[in-house]
């Protein structure tokens, strides 16, 4: 079993930054795809941005592209989300999630419920 935990959320105002990370122990030998996933309030959870197990892959949702960068540290078994020119829709639950399957390069969108590891979550809050 991985645990994943995300940390870095926080209250920022809009056209901010922040970075969130999500630390990920246990068996972390294994090879896996990383993504983020939010959660707006009143909303349905949805896919934000993934990285394959090599870092060299990722993808992004369209409204978070050229925003959001998304990146992995394997010696640290941490995934970063570093997120410049928030806007107050950005504001979520963001959560973390491993995939061991390729479905964040091979599903069309992404699924929370599809991935094998989860995180519990980081608010983000953008202040207009």
């Amino acid at each position: 079993q991985v645990q994943l935990v995300e940390s870095g959320g926080g209250l920022v105002q809009a056209g901010g930054s922040l970075r969130l990370s999500c630390a990920a122990s246990g068996r972390t030998s294994r090879n896996y795809g990383m993504g983020w996933f939010r959660q707006p309030p009143g909303k349905e959870r949805e896919f934000v941005a993934a990285i394959d197990w090599s870092g060299s892959s990722t993808r992004y949702v369209e409204s978070v592209k050229g925003r959001f960068t998304i990146s992995r540290d394997s010696a640290k078994n941490t995934v970063y989300l570093q997120m410049n020119r928030l806007k107050p829709e950005d504001t979520a639950e963001y959560y973390c999630a491993g995939d061991l399957s390729g479905r964040y390069f091979r599903d069309t969108l992404p699924s929370y419920s599809a991935m094998d590891y989860w995180g519990k979550g980081t608010l983000v809050t953008v202040s207009s």
